[in-house]
């Protein structure tokens, strides 16, 4: 079986990958050595870049459907309520950023949601599929699998999480550390005896047991219980060991605890991949990084991951680009998981608070080599690497021009060139959000190249990325 892309792994980052090349008209195969999606809610928090990025793919309105805001934590001593307890500092909404609070999604129903469209949109999955083997060559991976069968792409993607064995094929070492030294639980659960209005915090006791965290799953029935437990804890998940979990660290008795639908037990770490690419393999996800859950940037670094990946993928396979534009994926992306990793073991340890940085909307690329910024005094405040900010221009929503997976030139108060059929240029008046100017914005929402009348360099930079 011969495919352009072969993407190992389908949790989110593969899915939305999935997704990113299908509507761009590229073969794609999904492999997941499971029977099927992953099952449990892990990763339930959504940012709001993360968001961003979902309303481009086609499934923002799904996603909201199915989730909720996050409820307000209540922290609990000796059965009474302490007081209500803020997990997060609120960001007000703006028109540049419609989105600034996460939104809870359970990551099976996330999963679900993105299966249907990348089907939707032609792509397929392959299930029970385990890689076992992968060789390359100039030309192509091959990949083996535990079923005997074979794959053949032009280039490989491993999206095949922590343990990933793609990642270990083609020898790519981690470097990390363990955040905790103790193990920690996660599992959904039904339970009595709590209101769904709060996501109940139940701070370690004199006896010197964990935190406890029981949180109302939004558009489900199901709570998310999180524990930690000292090092060397062998930690039950059955149901009769959660039930006396929940019994010794809250005041609810084991009974309230009706079932367990699914659970895992973890112990925090951060790992960053050496490198992100080797040779037609590349690294996404947990594949390439490992958080700790605490903030909720995991998933959202890893979605992002694949929406930087899917239109350099397309660029090289469909528009003739030169493959070494594969490399700026590593330059741009390992430098962000990176920060994210610094970010997300402060949050555990409470060293930073949930807020502006968690939401992820002030990443961009300045220092990235696709970033060309030619105007040698801007007058607004948008310069070439940075996320392009929504806006509406003389009528026009930024956010529904880009929308695809074409290039847009927004041109203010300044005279567009001649562009190929590929870039949609939108004319308006200067906006206080960019100032004037030239911006062309990458298919990914972030600005490549900006400049002014004499569009200085515009032609090479079209020609690097297959525009011209």
């Amino acid at each position: 079986m011969q495919t352009d892309v072969l993407i190992v792994g389908a949790g989110p980052t593969g899915l939305a990958l999935g997704i990113d090349l299908a509507r761009r008209g590229i073969a794609a195969l999904v492999l997941e050595k499971a029977d099927g999606l992953f099952p449990g809610s892990r990763g339930k928090g959504l940012q709001p870049r993360t968001l961003e990025v979902f309303d481009d793919l086609g499934v923002l309105a799904a996603i909201r459907a199915a989730g909720g805001r996050y409820p307000v934590g209540m922290i609990w001593r000796d059965g009474e309520r302490l007081g209500e307890h803020a997990l997060w500092d609120p960001i007000e909404p703006t028109e540049q950023a419609p989105y600034t609070e996460p939104w809870m999604v359970p990551q099976w129903r996330t999963q679900r949601i993105l299966r249907a469209r990348l089907e939707e949109l032609g792509g397929r999955i392959l299930f029970g599929r385990e890689v076992v083997g992968l060789d390359q060559d100039e030309a192509e991976v091959r990949v083996r699998c535990a079923d005997g069968s074979a794959l053949r792409a032009r280039y490989a993607v491993a999206a095949d999480g922590g343990r990933s064995a793609v990642r270990r094929a083609v020898g790519v070492p981690v470097t990390g550390r363990a955040v905790d030294p103790g193990p920690s639980l996660v599992a959904d659960v039904r339970i009595t005896g709590l209101d769904r209005e709060n996501w109940h915090l139940f701070p370690p006791g004199d006896d010197g047991e964990g935190l406890l965290a029981l949180c109302p799953l939004a558009g489900t029935d199901d709570f998310q219980v999180t524990a930690r437990f000292p090092a060397g804890t062998d930690v039950d998940l059955s149901l009769e060991g959660i039930r006396k979990t929940v019994a010794a660290r809250t005041h609810l008795a084991p009974e309230h605890v009706t079932e367990v639908r699914w659970a895992s037990d973890f112990r925090p770490r951060e790992g960053l991949a050496d490198r992100f690419r080797a040779g037609r393999v590349l690294l996404a996800g947990d594949a390439a990084h490992l958080h700790s859950p605490a903030g909720g940037q995991g998933l959202n670094t890893s979605v992002q991951d694949a929406y930087n990946l899917g239109w350099k993928l397309g660029a090289v396979l469909t528009g003739g680009a030169d493959p070494a534009l594969l490399d700026t994926y590593e330059e741009e992306r390992r430098r962000v998981a990176a920060e994210m990793l610094g970010l997300t073991t402060g949050v555990h340890r409470g060293e930073v608070r949930r807020g502006r940085a968690t939401a992820q909307l002030d990443l961009g690329y300045r220092d990235s080599s696709l970033a060309r910024e030619t105007r040698p005094a801007p007058d607004g405040p948008v310069r070439a690497g940075d996320r392009a900010p929504d806006a509406v221009l003389d009528g026009t929503r930024v956010f529904d021009a880009c929308r695809g997976p074409h290039w847009t030139l927004l041109a203010l108060d300044t005279a567009p060139p001649a562009l190929p059929d590929a870039v949609r240029v939108v004319r308006a008046a200067a906006h206080p959000a960019y100032g004037t100017g030239l911006f062309l914005v990458r298919p990914d929402g972030y600005v490549g190249w900006a400049g002014d009348a004499a569009a200085e360099g515009l032609g090479d930079y079209l020609a690097r990325v297959a525009l011209a």
